[in-house]
């Protein structure tokens, strides 16, 4: 879809299977941000009163643009809905076919999720080198781009929460634990074994496949690191470089930038 050119401050809206992030900004400033949960059973005009509700706490009563990265479907159509509907405004939706200034070399491009090339678009423009974007949400994905800013492609994993609520369903006798660096790598109760194994657990994961990507491509990329976990498994990491909890949004407004009239 095509956005408006705007005249003031800026709605981007990240909606993940999990969570959905807004961020709104006036030019490049990041003004505020918002995180809720994901609900394709609420309807557009429950999240209209929502987010009307969230920007007029803050000030705003109305935006000049919105735009979309969604990889929920049912829930495009809910946001695309309340941001017409509740705040005047036909959204920018990153979907095939928008201008993204990358080459994408992927053999079905329309499988790629809209996040995924939000990232590759915002971390780019970061480092203008070979990057590799760690995203830590539902699922925990990395996204390989070129020295020439093309996206060459990627890994999919399972996310964190995910992997813990697996374990937490299945094993009679765990239980759910905070995320938490726990004192020592060898747990010494049940709480610390959990916290240990998810911990460096997915501190492994992410080395390990880094480290391959990098060896498969012959080069040292930057690693940028975001989405809810990163700034807890970063800190551990030997090839993070950096955590954007941001980067999304900021790719969000990239590329509508790119697209508007």
């Amino acid at each position: 879809m095509t956005a408006r050119k705007p005249r003031g401050e800026l709605l981007a809206i990240d909606v993940g299977n999990t969570h959905t992030v807004l961020g709104l900004f006036a030019g490049r400033k990041l003004l505020r941000d918002w995180r809720l949960h994901t609900d394709p059973r609420r309807t557009a005009d429950e999240y209209g009163l929502l987010v009307r509700n969230l920007l007029g706490q803050e000030g705003f009563g109305s935006v000049e643009g919105v735009a979309v990265a969604s990889v929920v479907p049912d829930m495009t159509t809910v946001v695309v809905e309340m941001c017409e509907r509740h705040l005047g405004v036909a959204p920018f939706v990153v979907a095939p076919g928008v201008k993204t200034g990358v080459a994408i070399h992927y053999e079905s491009p329309w499988e790629i999720g809209a996040d995924r090339i939000v990232n590759a678009v915002a971390a780019y423009e970061k480092t203008r080198d070979v990057t590799v974007v760690v995203d830590f949400g539902t699922a925990t994905t990395f996204d390989y781009v070129s020295a020439r800013g093309e996206y060459m492609g990627g890994v999919l994993a399972p996310g964190l929460g995910v992997a813990a609520d697996a374990l937490f369903e299945r094993a009679a006798k765990l239980y759910r634990v905070e995320f938490a660096k726990p004192r020592h790598v060898v747990g010494r109760s049940t709480r610390e074994a959990l916290q240990s194994g998810l911990l460096y657990g997915y501190v492994g994961l992410v080395d390990g496949i880094v480290r391959r990507i990098a060896e498969e491509q012959g080069t040292r990329p930057r690693v940028l690191a975001t989405g809810g976990y990163a700034r807890w498994i970063a800190p551990e990491s030997e090839t993070i470089d950096e955590v954007d909890e941001f980067l999304t949004l900021e790719g969000l407004r990239i590329l509508y930038e790119r697209n508007r009239l």
